[in-house]
């Protein structure tokens, strides 16, 4: 901070120091030259430029996200343990991994995949009529320049379908650094955890489906949509195998 002139005497003096009113000169310094303090102050001004164009252009000013660990240098989509649901639901169909759409970036490495399990009741079926089908869906993205966290917890009602109710989101305490459970629309429960750069999401919905012979059979109404909240902790504990193999 620029200080006023100091004053030269006692108050009350007579005497004052002369008034310049260029200020590029001070009441000791030649004509011509500049004062000390100015020229610090160059140095200073030119300084913080050169450290806001640093910024901007290196991002200097916003630390990496903490990577806590986590790493996507392979696809963990083939080999992902969901113990806890296939033990609650059923198996998992082995041919119906979908691609995993892995994505590299200097900014942001995510993947993406679904499963689906294969109810007992469902292969056995010979006979036309409904199917429920239940499918798991993982998402990972790891944020590599930009922190997640302000903007996870922003968004943690918000679902493909809508923006839901606050009491269809409940916090899971002891699981990364944030982690809620959110009920969207059909019975569909979603786990959203944010753990330092990385985001993650584990999802299981069901949906009803007939199949028939082609026959023009009387299809009648399907089966309602089972509630899967009862699931909920074959999904937390899932998650936690998640998030520790892609630590391995």
């Amino acid at each position: 901070m620029i200080s006023e002139p100091e004053m030269a005497g006692e108050i009350g003096a007579v005497e004052t120091p002369e008034i310049v009113s260029d200020l590029d000169r001070s009441p000791t310094s030649p004509p011509g030259s500049r004062s000390p303090w100015l020229w610090a102050l160059g140095g200073m001004v030119a300084a913080s430029a050169f450290w806001a164009a640093a910024v901007f252009h290196f991002g200097l000013g916003s630390p990496r996200p903490d990577a806590r660990g986590y790493h996507l240098d392979h696809d963990p989509c083939p080999s992902v343990q969901l113990a806890s649901i296939e033990s609650a639901i059923a198996p998992r169909d082995s041919a119906s991994l979908t691609d995993s759409g892995l994505l590299k970036d200097p900014a942001l490495d995510q993947v993406q995949c679904f499963v689906s399990l294969q109810p007992e009741t469902n292969a056995k079926q010979s006979k036309p009529g409904w199917f429920l089908y239940y499918t798991v869906g993982i998402t990972v993205e790891q944020h590599k320049k930009a922190d997640p966290r302000a903007e996870f917890e922003a968004r943690r009602r918000v679902t493909d379908l809508g923006v839901v109710p606050e009491d269809s989101v409940k916090a899971v305490m002891h699981l990364g650094d944030k982690a809620y459970l959110v009920t969207r629309s059909l019975g569909d429960t979603e786990l959203r955890v944010v753990d330092g750069g990385t985001v993650l999401s584990l999802s299981l919905s069901a949906v009803p489906h007939y199949e028939g012979d082609g026959t023009g059979d009387q299809i009648g109404d399907g089966p309602d949509t089972p509630d899967l909240s009862s699931y909920q902790p074959a999904v937390i504990n899932d998650m936690r195998d998640l998030m520790a193999s892609l630590k391995r």
